[in-house]
């Protein structure tokens, strides 16, 4: 036995050193900063061309034209290139999940079937080498979250660039997974939990789960000395006194309209995660004022009589309608496709989204719906200084993000994918 846990203990160091990446975390910034010359596009309304945004102690101290610059302040001019806000990946297991096929790199899921005392923000992995290739795309922001079984814990979101966990970890409790149970004999569509076994009801077991919750709340409050702390109780409080969201997965008509009926009678905060039928029940979600984070754009038909481009048009349709809705690529990939959000958000913008509303809709909407957007989210004075500066609109394949800050830390671009293709130019360079 002690062999073999040597030998765990050696294959765990081996896949650490593999896929660590050694891109140096930016260094906090020490005077302020100036870009000048560029198009602001501020999200929270219009572009504002020929602008300067001042940044300060990684918050933004002036955004606007004709702003006098500080004398102590490096100026770097951007004339013909474009300021946004850094775009947010609203589900994905960043930082969780390195590689399927190792299982030392996967830390996205814990053993049993109630587990909303775990947190996806202490289980980070700072030098995942995932990291540095999706903000290399001007992706800095994510929420990371944990999957499996009905309650899998809380997710946080995270900005991607740092020397440990804390330092990624923008807001350690964002929401609670839940994977929301499917028709008798189906497992849940979009596959980001586990199916829960038909011997037991999932319903009646989350039910109990809230009903224990309110009890232990209830006699902390009146014996705080003699109750003795739980720590599943104590984090799934957070969700029955509202504090936090729960994020429930699911698409199909009869999830969303169970969850939505639940999340009201228990009086809880949702979040709908995945949403493939939202538009079918959108006066529901409007009237409760629940937002939906849509799981890829690029998907396929999930109904037999279902539009090809069912999935294309559903931003549109929520729009349409007056739901709150963010865009996630997280259908398509939890982590190493991550990169890819922006193409979900053009796409959308092909079958009828506006395209302010496409950019919107991976920056400031997935800020609001996850209650960060008084730091995060748009380019305004008071705000993080995280932001790129781009050679043209995000949406559009081509562009290349040229500079990137979080909070005012300049980020160092390069990744496993440019140190590759550098590599092989110097060998095509030699013939």
């Amino acid at each position: 036995m002690r062999y073999f846990q040597y030998f765990v203990l050696l294959i765990s160091a081996v896949g650490a050193t593999v896929f660590a990446d050694e891109t140096v975390p930016g260094r906090p910034q020490k005077s302020p900063i100036a870009l000048v010359g560029g198009t602001v596009h501020p999200i929270q309304g219009p572009a504002i061309e020929n602008a300067t945004i001042i940044f300060d102690a990684g918050k933004i101290v002036a955004v606007g034209q004709g702003i006098e610059v500080p004398a102590d302040a490096e100026v770097i001019l951007v004339d013909g290139k474009h300021i946004y806000p850094g775009m947010f990946e609203s589900h994905t297991q960043l930082g969780l999940k390195e590689l399927d096929s190792v299982r030392a790199s996967i830390d996205q899921s814990e053993v049993g079937n109630i587990n909303p005392n775990v947190l996806a923000s202490v289980a980070l992995n700072p030098d995942s080498s995932l990291l540095p290739v999706t903000r290399a795309n001007g992706v800095l922001l994510a929420l990371s979250a944990p999957i499996g079984g009905l309650v899998s814990g809380q997710a946080a979101v995270i900005q991607l660039d740092g020397w440990t966990h804390e330092d990624l970890t923008l807001d350690a409790h964002s929401a609670m997974v839940v994977n929301w149970p499917g028709p008798p004999g189906r497992g849940r569509r979009g596959g980001r939990g586990t199916p829960t076994p038909p011997t037991t009801d999932p319903l009646a077991e989350l039910k109990k789960l809230v009903d224990e919750t309110r009890r232990y709340q209830d006699l902390r409050t009146a014996q705080p000395e003699q109750q003795p702390v739980d720590l599943r109780l104590e984090a799934m409080s957070q969700v029955t006194s509202r504090k936090i969201p729960i994020l429930v997965a699911a698409d199909s008509l009869s999830q969303i309209e169970s969850a939505v009926a639940f999340a009201v009678r228990e009086d809880f905060r949702l979040i709908i995660l995945g949403g493939y039928d939202a538009a079918e029940c959108a006066d529901l979600l409007k009237r409760h004022d629940i937002p939906v984070v849509i799981t890829a754009v690029h998907r396929v038909p999930q109904g037999r009589s279902d539009a090809y481009d069912a999935s294309y048009t559903l931003p549109a349709r929520l729009q349409a309608a007056g739901v709150r809705f963010c865009i996630s690529g997280s259908g398509r990939s939890e982590s190493w496709n991550s990169r890819n959000l922006p193409y979900h958000a053009a796409t959308a913008v092909a079958f009828g989204l506006e395209a302010d509303q496409a950019m919107r809709s991976i920056t400031l909407s997935p800020a609001e719906i996850f209650g960060v957007a008084n730091r995060v989210g748009s380019l305004e004075v008071g705000k993080d200084a995280t932001l790129i500066v781009t050679d043209g609109i995000p949406l559009e394949i081509p562009t290349q993000t040229e500079i990137a800050y979080i909070q005012g830390r300049r980020l160092d671009l390069s990744n496993k994918h440019t140190r590759l293709r550098d590599k092989y130019l110097q060998k095509y360079d030699e013939k």
